[in-house]
């Protein structure tokens, strides 16, 4: 009977499934009973409270997923080493943040893009750790649980499709198209292969934090939202095939490129210094 729920326990479906209700219940728990009360009781300005908050649940959320799989899978959580942090860090947020530039620079050029002022009135340090959090939370469990599960278990290619098809759910975004669908699954691709090739989550979480950043930055809507603040004040015209329309600069052809040809060159480089892996259930 105990070999029975170990092997159910450690089935790698119910080993997704426990580490997302755990983590994220944990998370909810710890941010709405605890974090919320307590800063919003000693700080009255939410502009400042809110950042803490996020920050605090940023790391609780790391600290809920390492604690449980080291006492879960008995092993070191190679996914959360920090050995390379700075390089990750820093190189993983200026890619991000370069790629949205380089296609607003063609934009420029084509023009289709204008910029006519800089305000920092209109973002906040709130923003800034509301995307942080948002990002952890996809790549932790994306990238970290569901993409790092199913390759030991199936492989990498079988676990990229996977992961391409999970990123799907961004459909139900504000304004998603058909352009919209593809670049959901060119996005699952790419970042999946970061993971891949450095078998942590850092690389694309940096990536996604810069990417995410520079799209307000420049004064684009994300990924359909158009309430969120800007640095640059822009105009966008032209085909939403260039610009990426009501979605946002991650919807044009130019940024929707560029992604998936980061995405190929590391997974040749991952292919080239051996780094797909076959699965456990196909080595059987």
């Amino acid at each position: 009977m105990n070999a029975l729920i170990k092997r159910v326990l450690h089935f790698p479906i119910v080993k997704i499934v426990i580490g997302i209700v755990v983590c994220f219940s944990l998370f909810v728990v710890v941010q709405n009973f605890v974090l919320k009360p307590f800063f919003y009781n000693i700080i009255q300005d939410k502009s400042i409270a809110d950042p803490i908050i996020h920050v605090i649940s940023f790391l609780v959320l790391l600290a809920a997923y390492y604690f449980l799989f080291r006492f879960y899978d008995q092993r070191e959580i190679t996914e959360l080493s920090i050995q390379f942090l700075p390089k990750e860090m820093f190189g993983g947020f200026f890619f991000g943040f370069f790629t949205i530039s380089l296609s607003i620079f063609i934009l420029y050029l084509l023009g289709n893009y204008r910029a006519y002022g800089i305000s920092t009135s209109n973002t906040s340090i709130k923003f800034f750790t509301m995307l942080l959090f948002a990002a952890i939370v996809e790549d932790l469990f994306h990238r970290g649980l569901i993409l790092r599960v199913f390759e030991n278990w199936l492989g990498t290619h079988v676990a990229l499709v996977i992961a391409m098809v999970v990123e799907l759910q961004h459909v139900y975004n504000p304004n998603s198209s058909l352009i919209s669908f593809v670049y959901y699954l060119v996005w699952g691709f790419t970042m999946g292969m970061m993971f891949v090739y450095t078998k942590r989550i850092w690389l694309p979480f940096f990536f996604h934090l810069g990417w995410n950043y520079a799209q307000p930055f420049y004064g684009s809507n994300l990924t359909g939202l158009d309430d969120i603040g800007s640095i640059i004040q822009s105009k966008f015209t032209g085909p939403e095939l260039l610009t990426g329309g009501a979605v946002g600069i991650e919807d044009s052809i130019f940024t929707g490129s560029f992604l998936l040809l980061i995405g190929i060159v590391l997974y040749y480089r991952a292919k080239n210094e051996g780094k797909i892996v076959k699965g456990k259930l196909f080595k059987r």
